[in-house]
């Protein structure tokens, strides 16, 4: 497996993911290059607000390969556990299915000979339908936890449903197979009379398409509870940013008062002229004071990380990992020169002047307290580019042409390039590194690539998904 996979998430936003097995060591540093003309630098972009608002990460437990037939033999254990269990393995055992619904499903997509998509199809249906009818013979006899299996039991029927529709609607096209679609459309009928026999949901719920996701996507929530862990997050330097302020105060006054004896030394008495002189200079410390602290500041914060994150089991409360946070703009000396090399071997007409967004994330992972059966957990992040897309200009290009006596013209957009250099070290291991290209126009991301890397630099094992488009 890939040791950073990356994925452009939606129009607006990309998504890094990594896996931190049992005891890891483990840093990912991304350097965001953002052409100046995107207008985004320290005084425009408030890297605490960004950090809130814009990168959001899920950590969860992780296990690779995960496919049908593996959770389908994973279903005795989830059987045999006792009624308090109950609901943290129905959670687990539902939360599992649907990633191996997930997993298959994408490898079934990838087959474009009708000859292996409708075969995998059907025993997919197969796998499926087995599934389902185990998974309900489990419906528990105390009334208090039959609306946890009703919740699981609805999204994974509906789940099933728009997997195959989906998988359908971008199947092969080809007539020998009728049979094999007609199944997998009964198969889908079939689910959709169970949801309405158990009125799972509302008539309104069913007609109205965005009803119907977002409850399924509460319930996937819900089903995440035991397998999503939980985030305890906090900011660092509080007492730092408190003494800062102290002595910028300080220093200010230090200036204020030594006018202030100058003044009454130069105006005796207490006149209308030395009045206006005070009100001037204790004026002019106002403005100057919250710009003497927020530079004092960001010199005493630069290197140091703004904030710590501890993840636990949502079950047992056991500590998995400790996490440090970096996030701040930093200038070329700041950087590794590896990481300066990569940037310099743009083309040249892309050697624009920039400024640079850091992040940074270092997991220290325990040995112990996993829940049984897992030894991995991943980090997935998402950083959304709305508050960088609209500092960009919206601006109507035309490009004219001549062709046989006659001039044409052709709308054009205007489209910036943001580089991106990760970098990941896995304990005392030399860093690795990899380097992405996102173009991206005022509506969103145009285009995300990965480009080559110098012949005397590391290469991370990384993994570029396309966007789905389905």
């Amino acid at each position: 497996m890939a040791d950073i996979q990356v994925k452009q998430e939606s129009s607006n936003s990309i998504k890094f993911s990594q896996v931190l097995e049992a005891g890891a060591d483990q840093r990912v540093d991304l350097y965001f290059s953002l052409p100046q003309d995107l207008g985004i630098n320290p005084k425009s972009l408030n890297e605490e607000d960004y950090h809130h608002s814009a990168v959001l990460g899920r950590r969860s437990y992780f296990s690779q390969g995960l496919h049908l037939p593996l959770v389908q033999g994973r279903f005795t254990s989830f059987k045999k556990q006792s009624l308090e269990d109950y609901r943290i393995y129905l959670n687990l055992f539902a939360y599992q299915f649907a990633v191996a619904i997930e997993t298959d499903s994408k490898e079934l997509a990838r087959l474009s000979d009708p000859e292996l998509f409708y075969p995998s199809l059907q025993e997919q249906l197969g796998l499926l339908a087995a599934m389902l009818k185990k998974f309900r013979r489990s419906s528990p006899a105390d009334p208090k936890w039959q609306s946890y299996f009703e919740n699981a039991d609805n999204y994974l029927s509906w789940f099933c449903e728009q997997a195959i529709l989906k998988l359908l609607s971008h199947s092969p096209r080809t007539s020998e197979f009728a049979e094999c679609k007609e199944l997998a459309l009964a198969f889908c009928r079939e689910e959709s009379s169970y949801r309405e026999v158990n009125r799972y949901n509302s008539a309104q719920t069913v007609n109205d398409p965005n009803r119907i996701s977002n409850k399924m996507l509460l319930l996937r929530r819900l089903l995440q509870q035991g397998v999503v862990l939980k985030q305890e997050q906090r900011s660092l330097g509080k007492g730092l940013k408190k003494l800062t302020t102290g002595v910028a105060t300080a220093l200010v006054m230090m200036v204020v008062y030594s006018m202030v004896f100058q003044a009454q030394g130069m105006l005796s008495g207490l006149t209308m002229a030395l009045v206006v002189v005070l009100a001037i200079i204790y004026g002019f410390r106002e403005i100057f004071k919250d710009d003497i602290r927020d530079a004092i500041w960001r010199r005493i914060q630069r290197g140091r990380p703004r904030w710590s994150r501890i993840l636990r089991d949502t079950v047992s409360q056991s500590v998995i990992a400790k996490q440090r946070i970096w996030l701040d703009f930093v200038t070329s000396k700041d950087m590794p020169d590896t990481v300066k090399e990569i940037l310099q071997r743009r083309h040249s007409q892309n050697k624009v002047e920039s400024e640079t967004l850091h992040y940074a994330v270092h997991a220290k992972v325990s040995k112990t307290g996993f829940l049984a059966g897992y030894h991995r957990i991943q980090e997935s992040i998402n950083f959304n580019l709305v508050p960088f897309l609209r500092h960009l200009e919206r601006s109507n290009i035309k490009v004219y042409r001549e062709q046989d006596g006659n001039v044409s013209s052709d709308s054009a957009e205007r489209r910036y390039q943001i580089n991106v250099v990760v970098s990941l070290r896995k304990g005392k291991q030399a860093p690795s590194y990899a380097r992405y290209k996102l173009t991206v126009n005022r509506s969103g991301i145009v285009e995300l690539t990965q480009s080559s890397l110098p012949e005397n630099i590391l290469a991370i094992n990384s993994e570029l998904e396309a966007p789905d488009s389905h």
